[in-house]
C-alpha cells in the first residue's frame, strides 16, 4: 500500500465515526509539534495528530525517546506522518519536463513514517520537567447537569482523554476532553449536552467548533 492510499484510509475512517480532523473545538495547548525540534507539524501532518485522543501536543519518534533516555510503551502504536523527500537524479529517462538544476534533476518522493505521543513514552522526569505544565481548573459539577445525564435513557458511553470532543455513531460512544482542561463547569456541561444531541440524532444548532450557551 503507498502513501497516498495510507493517508486516504486514515482520513475515510475518521470521518465515517464523524471526526473531523482539521476541526479543533478549542484549544488545550500549543498545536502538535515534535517534542525535540519543537517545530509544530504543518499540512496534512497537522490534520492527523490534531485528531488523536491525547492532550499533550508533543510527539516524537521511537528513536528521539530512546535518545531522551526513555521509551515507548509497550503495545502503543504510532500515528503516520508524512514527508517530502527531494532527490537528486542522473536517469536520462527521467521526463525533461520536470524541475532540474544545473547539478543534475530532481525527483519528490513522499514517504511517512510513525511518531509517539508523549503520553505513549515513560521519559526521565528532567525532560518532563522542562515542559509547558498544561492548565488545569477545579471547579465544583452541576448537580442538575449531571442529574439529567444520568437519568438520560438508552445512553451513550462517555469517555474522557484527549483534546477533541465527538460522538461517534459506529460505537455509540461520545469522547471528551476531561473536565479539568474546561475553566468553568458551565463550559463543560455545555459541550458535554451538545454532543448528547449528536448521541439522539437531533441536529444542532450551530458548528461544533463553537459550543451553545447552556441553559437550565
Amino acid at each position: 500500500m503507498n502513501v497516498y492510499k495510507i493517508i486516504t484510509n486514515k482520513i475515510i475512517n475518521l470521518l465515517e465515526q464523524e471526526i473531523v480532523p482539521w476541526r479543533r473545538p478549542w484549544t488545550v495547548a500549543e498545536l502538535p509539534r515534535n517534542l525535540v525540534s519543537r517545530k509544530p507539524y504543518r499540512g496534512i501532518n497537522l490534520f492527523l495528530l490534531s485528531a488523536a485522543k491525547y492532550a499533550s501536543p508533543y510527539w516524537l519518534t521511537f528513536k528521539q525517546a530512546n535518545q531522551l533516555g526513555g521509551s515507548v510503551r509497550k503495545g502503543e502504536h504510532g500515528e503516520v506522518i508524512v514527508f517530502w523527500k527531494v532527490e537528486q537524479t542522473n536517469d536520462k529517462t527521467y521526463d525533461a519536463e520536470k524541475a532540474e538544476t544545473d547539478h543534475g534533476r530532481r525527483r519528490f518522493v513522499l514517504r511517512y513514517f510513525r511518531v509517539w505521543n508523549l503520553e505513549q513514552c515513560d521519559l526521565p522526569q528532567a525532560v518532563l520537567d522542562k515542559l509547558p505544565k498544561i492548565e488545569m481548573h477545579r471547579h465544583d459539577p452541576i448537580e442538575a447537569a449531571e442529574r439529567i445525564i444520568r437519568e438520560m435513557p438508552d445512553p451513550p458511553t462517555i469517555e474522557y482523554g484527549g483534546s477533541k470532543a465527538f460522538y461517534s455513531p459506529l460505537t455509540d460512544r461520545i469522547s471528551l476532553p476531561c473536565p479539568e482542561l474546561f475553566t468553568s463547569a458551565e463550559e463543560f456541561h455545555a459541550t458535554q449536552f451538545h454532543e448528547v444531541c449528536h448521541a439522539t440524532a437531533h441536529p444542532c444548532q450551530g458548528s461544533c467548533e463553537s459550543p451553545p450557551s447552556m441553559i437550565i
